[in-house]
């Protein structure tokens, strides 16, 4: 690390909320990291307020780039190649050592790709584009673009290396999310919970239009757990941007859900669950990390799910499922997410104990899966330091 310049300075992009925590844990890493081996680091780039806090100046606001679909990304086009013009811009302006892309990829690619060729910077991109999911081409189209690649999950880096990417499993950050100390005792003396009450979790997503095609089976297949489970309580955990809308959408169902915010709570929650219920997603990592034995569903509308079939190249939609090879967590999607199915499969985790051990089983696992190849290490620290060898590297 000698040959390092002081101080170093890092250029870091990132475009949405799951980006800036990243970016956060990431400088926080860097710093601890540098601090032991008195090397000094300035910051730069685009961020939100968790990077902010840790002493990131933005160049703009990162809200300009967090946008979620066509009617909301028509307007604002204008506005994201501006962007992306000034934070190339500000790249060869400042000079940095590094830069690191963090996930937002039709952001990040296009300013490295403007860059492309144009200076001697190392680019690091930080989450892999899912190639082993859909459109493998771009592990190709990406490798002129980047010195190295993070990667979230152990089976990825093989898909860049073999095109002339070098890439590193680094860890995923739900790893250092803290769902290890949730306690289900504490959630059930908080909400007043007897010990030996069945609990549902319920996750019907974070986006409006999830909610839109997942509620309204996930209520009636609720109604029909009920009948053979009626001392039943559900919880759903949700985001606050959705609360009123929930506590609203369920107040005439059979048993008025406990509607919850705050990720201790949810943690609490998921530790404390008979079984979970949930959107396909980021979520799913969450309630395996909590060992919560889970059925998945999934609905899109019918245009689009046909895209999706011909796109993806996987066998399943959960990632679990993916790493094991093997339908573990069961997996309702479109046609197959009805009422009647969703309650069958929930009803076998609950009364059927070797099925809950099979699924728990496998959960017991996946953090030992997602943890970085150096078990001392968090994933944000693994990162920052494949970071450092990387630019250490780069200068030699």
């Amino acid at each position: 690390m000698q040959q390092l310049p002081k101080p170093v300075k890092i250029f870091l992009i990132a475009g949405e909320p799951s980006g800036d925590l990243l970016g956060a844990r990431l400088m926080h890493s860097l710093k601890k990291t540098c601090e032991n081996q008195n090397i000094t680091l300035a910051w730069c780039g685009v961020g939100g307020q968790r990077m902010v806090e840790e002493g990131l100046s933005s160049l703009f606001p990162m809200s300009d780039l967090t946008l979620f679909g066509i009617a909301e990304l028509l307007p604002k086009i204008p506005l994201i190649l501006k962007r992306i013009q000034q934070t190339a811009q500000a790249i060869e302006q400042t000079k940095p050592n590094v830069v690191i892309t963090i996930d937002a990829p039709d952001f990040s690619f296009r300013v490295a790709k403007k860059l492309q060729g144009r200076n001697s910077i190392p680019f690091i991109h930080y989450v892999a584009p899912t190639v082993w999911a859909w459109r493998p081409n771009r592990a190709q189209k990406i490798q002129p673009l980047f010195k190295h690649l993070l990667t979230l999950f152990p089976f990825e880096p093989p898909y860049f290396e073999r095109v002339g990417l070098s890439a590193s499993f680094v860890g995923h950050p739900l790893v250092e999310a803290g769902i290890e100390r949730a306690s289900g005792e504490r959630f059930r003396a908080k909400f007043n919970l007897s010990p030996d009450q069945t609990l549902l979790v319920v996750l019907p997503g974070s986006r409006r239009s999830e909610l839109n095609y997942l509620l309204n089976d996930f209520e009636r297949a609720i109604a029909l757990l009920i009948k053979e489970h009626p001392t039943l309580k559900v919880v759903i955990p949700t985001i606050s941007h959705h609360y009123d809308r929930l506590i609203k959408a369920t107040k005439n169902w059979k048993t008025p859900p406990l509607v919850i915010t705050g990720d201790e709570d949810k943690y609490d929650a998921f530790k404390a669950a008979s079984a979970a219920l949930a959107a396909s997603g980021t979520v799913a990592l969450e309630l395996a990390l909590a060992h919560t034995p889970t059925v998945v569903a999934y609905k899109v509308h019918p245009v689009t799910a046909a895209l999706y079939r011909r796109l993806i190249k996987t066998k399943y939609v959960n990632l679990v499922n993916i790493m094991v090879d093997d339908r573990i967590i069961p997996e309702l999607l479109q046609e197959n997410c009805t009422p009647e199915r969703l309650a069958h499969e929930i009803n076998t985790l609950l009364n059927d104990p070797i099925a809950r051990g099979k699924q728990i089983k496998i959960l017991q696992n996946v953090r030992g899966w997602l943890s970085p190849p150096d078990a001392s290490l968090k994933p944000s620290e693994e990162a920052a330091h494949v970071v450092l060898r990387t630019l250490n590297n780069h200068i030699s």
